[in-house]
């Protein structure tokens, strides 16, 4: 990958924006070491309906005034489990649309709420599929992953997966879904795998769906199902020892962006699974005495364009190390032929990405080895030239999401082991990107 200005001149040339904040109570402090996920935020298309999600289950749509500076209240709440995800169902500008709510918890909720005033329409436990947990811990709740909605805002795609452990022996659980608009189930895939990611493509005819672990009979990393039956299309896996797999999959047009936890490497898929090109993302390199690795755990694709995103340093030889893999936490996009356009710095473990159109937005948390509070941002990046813009916090953010023009982010306070001192706020940040 291609050397980057430093970072400071290129948070200079940014762009610095009015956000709106708004606090949204109590949340256990974060570590040093990042999270799961605890929040959730979504922007409805139209941009005018912000809805976010917390880990006490409260559930909060924010309509966004007319003259974009001012958020009410439009209704609030409680999910029965942590409120980890969310997707809408229909034009919720008038009202009549759905917002749905996916749970980690007890029961792994999936619920679909009235846009306009918060009555439940439906709901739907995935506990029931998945079994009970076996340990009163969070890794071992189910936990519903993923969602998708159609284009005609009429169908809801849904991954879920419970974990347990008895002695060596480690096995998830996992059931996709397709859910008609009353909530009634078309059909679902189960594995014993991991999913960790779902995605539509423009046509709503194929769910790709990732596996990010691999330890039973379900042995590839990405599966590819017709939308209307859920019957396998076509699989491709990038063939690693182990059993990672696939941090996130990408459509575009007739194509897959696929970034690899199995080899480190991000590749672009024609139909069928058939290879268009791989690029080294964050592979292992040797430094000194030590094989460094990092995660590529995020991928986006749009009109010819694909970004990726890696994540922390890891060792071959133990996952503690004092050295940087020179490509860690950075975001890289790339054109048709896997050429490389640009590539810059996040700093931070970023949790997901969002797409308005030409923006890709980048929620920016700590670097858990390197624990600066510089890398606790909001950033977002032009698909064709890269950084656009970047919101300093003092938490670290832990979720983003836009659509036409409205950009929206959850900041969690954070606390280092070796400061004794709390940064940041559990907080709603909104502005307008137009």
């Amino acid at each position: 990958m291609a050397e980057t200005a430093d970072a400071e001149r290129d948070d200079e040339r940014t762009q610095s924006l009015e956000f709106q904040s708004i606090p949204l109570g109590e949340i256990e402090t974060a570590r040093s070491r990042h999270m799961w996920t605890r929040s959730a935020v979504h922007v409805a298309s139209g941009g005018d309906l912000v809805v976010t999600g917390e880990w006490d289950g409260t559930v909060t749509a924010r309509e966004i005034g007319s003259d974009s500076e001012s958020l009410e209240v439009r209704w609030t709440v409680d999910h029965p489990d942590h409120a980890v995800g969310i997707k809408t169902l229909g034009e919720t500008t008038n009202g009549d649309g759905t917002v749905v709510v996916a749970g980690r918890g007890e029961t792994g909720t999936i619920a679909a709420y009235d846009a306009a005033t918060g009555e439940q329409q439906w709901r739907y436990d995935t506990v029931d599929d998945l079994g009970e947990a076996v340990k009163e811990t969070v890794f071992y709740l189910p936990y519903v992953v993923a969602c998708e909605t159609d284009a005609a805002g009429e169908t809801l795609y849904a991954a879920a997966r419970r974990y347990e452990r008895d002695g060596e022996t480690r096995q998830w659980h996992s059931t996709v879904y397709a859910f008609e608009p009353d909530g009634s189930v078309r059909w679902t895939y189960e594995t014993d795998a991991s999913p960790i990611t779902i995605e539509l493509d423009d046509a709503g005819e194929r769910l790709a769906v990732g596996y990010n672990r691999c330890m039973g009979d379900h042995d590839t990393g990405l599966v590819v199902l017709e939308t209307e039956t859920g019957d396998l299309e076509w699989t491709w896996d990038p063939g690693t020892e182990g059993d990672r797999r696939v941090g996130d999959v990408s459509f575009d047009g007739d194509s897959i962006a696929v970034s690899s936890h199995g080899d480190k490497r991000g590749y672009l898929l024609g139909p069928g699974g058939a290879e268009r090109w791989r690029v080294d993302l964050a592979v292992e390199t040797d430094l000194d005495d030590e094989t460094l690795y990092a995660y590529p755990n995020h991928a986006t694709a749009n009109d010819g364009r694909v970004t990726f995103v890696t994540g922390n340093t890891y060792a071959v030889e133990s996952r503690e190390t004092e050295r940087r893999h020179p490509n860690e936490h950075r975001i890289a996009t790339f054109d048709v032929d896997g050429e490389l356009c640009w590539d810059n710095e996040v700093r931070g473990f970023v949790h997901g990405l969002d797409g308005d159109g030409n923006t890709v937005v980048a929620p920016c948390a700590q670097n858990f080895r390197v624990r600066d509070p510089e890398t606790h941002a909001v950033r977002w990046f032009d698909r064709e030239s890269g950084p656009i813009g970047i919101e300093r916090l003092e938490g670290i953010a832990t979720a983003a999401a836009a659509a036409d023009g409205t950009l929206a982010a959850i900041e969690e306070p954070v606390e280092y082991h070796d400061e004794g001192q709390t940064r940041g706020e559990y907080a709603l940040h909104v502005t307008s990107l137009e």
